[in-house]
């Protein structure tokens, strides 16, 4: 039997997730990458996005962060939901735009983690910082055939 890799886990755990992850879904983001303790999103600004300014509604943008955040801290096959969610916007989000979020694993310790989520346009200009901690509840995302050799 072969051993699956830390990737293969993070790959698995993602695909189950995205299934049922009809939030995400409907934002119009897509998974590009995952492994263990990252993943990297994208997502085109619509008009649908837009406030009455113009620009990318915040709670869009937070979303996104979240849902990168969300798949980032479920990638070890064990389920974790947000505790604590922080952002700073730091530029717009305009029409069209092509919205990059990227995160990665802080610290892990015990049921808890911190995540880091960086939010950027296809200019590469920052858009938003996300911070979010994450705590592990019962539960695993796909079940892993036991190692042959254990």
């Amino acid at each position: 039997m072969t051993t699956l890799t830390p990737q293969d886990i993070a790959e698995q755990s993602a695909a189950a997730m995205m299934k049922g992850d009809m939030a995400t879904q409907s934002l119009g983001a897509t998974l590009d990458a995952v492994g263990p303790g990252t993943a990297e999103m994208s997502m085109t600004v619509q008009d649908w996005h837009l406030n009455g300014h113009g620009i990318c509604h915040g709670g869009y943008i937070f979303t996104f962060a979240d849902s990168c955040f969300a798949f980032a801290c479920n990638s070890f096959n064990q389920k974790f939901v947000s505790q604590h969610g922080e952002i700073t916007y730091l530029a717009p989000g305009m029409p069209g735009d092509v919205l990059t979020a990227s995160g990665r694993a802080i610290s892990r310790q015990g049921r808890s983690g911190i995540y880091d989520i960086t939010v950027r346009n296809q200019h590469g200009d920052d858009i938003a910082q996300f911070r979010g901690l994450c705590r592990s509840i019962k539960g695993v995302h796909v079940e892993l055939a036991p190692d042959a050799d254990a």
